[in-house]
């Protein structure tokens, strides 16, 4: 596979606590140049990152990365990205509600927020290394019928990433409108030609331009 073929498909990412203008602006400057997908940042970046790139596709996270905001506060977060240039929004899902076996209010919450995105890019971090198997399709379920754009496997910031058995997964059980987005655990050229043959639209990673430049490993 070409590199020219993968780019497209890289949410070129920094979300690390620490993250100052100087990486954001390199970020920024590597996605212009490779015509990534997006740029996945903070919020706290979204308007100056539109004022300063105009150009880019801004994709943010929301109650990122544990997943336990209430409702109402992930839906003020979508308001607020949106507002500030934001085109795509990753929401992590309530694992506590997951635990509980809550999923029809997983469902109603991810519905609020795509009906808050509107028609913003909504994608649902379900945080696979943290379920079992039949969470996992449960949440294809609540993903497809809370009317999402995309389930994605991690947030990068838990005990594990993506999985190729977890995007096979998700392909069976998912909708037919839902596209998937692996994050997490890709270190090679091989595993991003693996995921996106194994059905991934997208790609979250911080690693991907210098794993295609320059042959390095990367590590989200």
């Amino acid at each position: 596979m070409e590199n020219s073929q993968i780019y497209p498909h890289i949410d070129h990412t920094l979300l690390k606590a620490v993250s100052d203008w100087a990486g954001i602006q390199k970020l920024c400057e590597e996605a212009v140049q490779y015509c990534t997908a997006s740029v996945c940042v903070p919020p706290s970046y979204i308007s100056r990152i539109h004022e300063a790139y105009p150009q880019l596709n801004i994709c943010t996270v929301i109650g990122f990365p544990l997943g336990y905001n209430t409702t109402e506060v992930k839906t003020f977060e979508v308001r607020q990205a949106i507002a500030d240039g934001a085109n795509e929004v990753d929401m992590v899902v309530n694992l506590g509600d997951v635990k509980n076996g809550a999923f029809d209010k997983v469902t109603a919450e991810i519905a609020a927020l795509k009906k808050e995105a509107g028609s913003h890019i909504l994608k649902v971090i379900v945080e696979t290394c943290y379920l079992t198997e039949s969470e996992k399709i449960a949440l294809c379920k609540c993903v497809t019928d809370g009317g999402a754009d995309y389930i994605k496997t991690s947030t990068g910031f838990g005990t594990g990433g993506a999985t190729l058995e977890d995007v096979l997964l998700f392909r069976k059980h998912i909708g037919p409108k839902v596209k998937i987005k692996a994050a997490g655990g890709v270190k090679s050229k091989a595993d991003l030609e693996q995921f996106l043959s194994a059905g991934c639209e997208r790609i979250g990673t911080s690693s991907a331009i210098s794993i295609l430049t320059s042959g390095q490993s990367g590590t989200y």
